[in-house]
């Protein structure tokens, strides 16, 4: 087998299918929203990348120190042959892991960006030759078959506290979607950033600089370029909540005035008043019993909880029973 395969399970139409679909749901009903990944196209990922140097985001910084002082220990528990690693991107943090695991065969990125997951597989192999890469361009949240050429035992991480972006219910079918895929004593690595003070929590979402400001503002770009809108991203104000009865951070588009921007590839025109909002992300924050409790739900076992050492981050360890 080649030590690099890539298998595609997103058609290749489906990236403005659900688009089109996110834009039709989410701007057309009271209040409006639109799902974080929208975000990400290259200028996105590159505001976002810069992001994670902020001084004020520590969640990156925060999971990197747990996973430098416990990748030994993970490996050890997990005894893993294949790692499998959810919306992968660059690979960068799970670089520790595969150091880290003397077992190792088969690694699996999955990623939606299929330009994120070619040059990240191969520079893998230049460092680590006896792996075997089988990249994945996929949407995990919509179902998703792993390789046959992944023995067992397998490790699936899900790290950057991704999980916050999903509802409660969107998590309830996450975990039993995973928990279908593995096999009894396989492992799930969960990255949660965890609650604390707002004040930290907000100046995360809203840093001095503004770069958060125009990641959020990116997704209106995005929107135009895409599907033809005239969105003006200078009419909108970003905004960073903590909504302390659903513990997460909110990111909002706040209108400044009155408007209507026009979609003509949807035939859309969607008013705003001024200062209506759309909500672009929800970042839940959690707490230890609340981790437990949901992986426990889908038949996932809590085995071992790391956080850094301000307790700001935490990475989680779950058997599949």
């Amino acid at each position: 087998m080649s030590p690099f395969t890539m298998t595609r399970t997103l058609p290749v139409d489906s990236t403005t299918a659900a688009l089109r679909d996110d834009v039709a749901d989410g701007l057309t009903r009271t209040p409006k929203r639109l799902p974080p990944k929208w975000f990400y196209d290259a200028r996105g990922s590159e505001l976002f990348e810069e992001i994670t140097r902020l001084p004020e985001y520590y969640p990156t910084r925060a999971e990197r120190e747990i996973l430098i002082a416990r990748a030994a220990e993970i490996a050890d528990t997990t005894g893993a042959r294949t790692l499998v690693e959810l919306g992968s991107g660059s690979s960068e943090k799970t670089r520790h892991l595969i150091r880290a695991l003397p077992g190792l065969r088969v690694y699996v990125p999955v990623d939606v960006s299929e330009s994120a997951l070619e040059p990240a597989g191969r520079a893998l192999l230049t460092e680590h030759p006896e792996l075997t890469v089988h990249a994945m361009v996929a949407d995990f949240m919509h179902g998703l078959t792993l390789p046959e050429d992944s023995p067992g035992p397998r490790l699936l991480a899900f790290l950057g506290g991704t999980i916050g972006n999903l509802l409660p219910s969107e998590r309830r079918e996450f975990f039993t979607a995973v928990s279908a895929m593995l096999a009894p004593g396989d492992a799930l690595l969960l990255g949660t950033d965890l609650v604390k003070d707002e004040a930290t929590l907000v100046a995360a979402y809203d840093d001095a600089q503004g770069v958060t400001a125009a990641f959020n503002k990116n997704v209106l770009a995005v929107l135009n370029r895409e599907l033809g809108a005239d969105f003006n991203p200078a009419d909108f104000d970003h905004v960073a909540v903590w909504n302390a009865e659903e513990e997460w951070m909110e990111m909002r588009l706040r209108a400044r005035k009155e408007l209507t921007a026009k979609i003509p590839a949807m035939d859309l025109a969607i008013h705003f008043a001024a200062g209506e909002e759309v909500r672009t992300e929800v970042s839940a924050k959690f707490r230890k019993e609340k981790v437990r409790a949901e992986l426990a739900a889908a038949g996932l076992e809590s085995r071992r909880w790391w956080t850094d050492a301000e307790g700001r981050f935490a990475l989680s360890l779950a058997v599949r029973t």
